[in-house]
């Protein structure tokens, strides 16, 4: 799995989580939270972020597809993708890759770092 994530990371520059909320906050990305509920519920849930639970990602944000989310504007739009730690989100922003979102990216550490990071977390 090591090496599959390795070859994957390759395709594309994942953000930190400070980058990331920056970029938010500025309009310039769109967080995705890709934890499942029972995730979120314990541990808090990233304010502005659209939760799309990964089985969903990318019926979600196919800017083609009928049924996108209404974030999903077209395929410029930078997606930063976060799971729990930041393994899951990898193999999800490459598949949105493969969508033709090409910006797409994930938060190194996912959610977790976030929190360290002290960023802002919603109950």
């Amino acid at each position: 799995m090591d090496e599959l994530l390795e070859r994957v990371r390759e395709g594309y520059e994942r953000i930190e989580a400070r980058e990331a909320y920056d970029a938010a906050r500025r309009g310039e990305a769109l967080l995705v939270d890709i934890r499942y509920a029972a995730l979120r519920e314990r541990d808090g849930r990233v304010p502005g972020a659209l939760v799309v639970e990964r089985n969903e990602l990318e019926w979600r944000l196919d800017p083609r597809g009928s049924h996108r989310a209404p974030e999903a504007t077209g395929h410029d739009l930078r997606v930063v993708v976060i799971c729990n730690e930041g393994y899951a989100s990898s193999l999800a922003a490459e598949s949105l890759h493969r969508l033709g979102l090409r910006r797409a990216t994930d938060l190194v550490g996912g959610f977790q770092a976030w929190r360290a990071a002290g960023l802002p977390v919603a109950s």
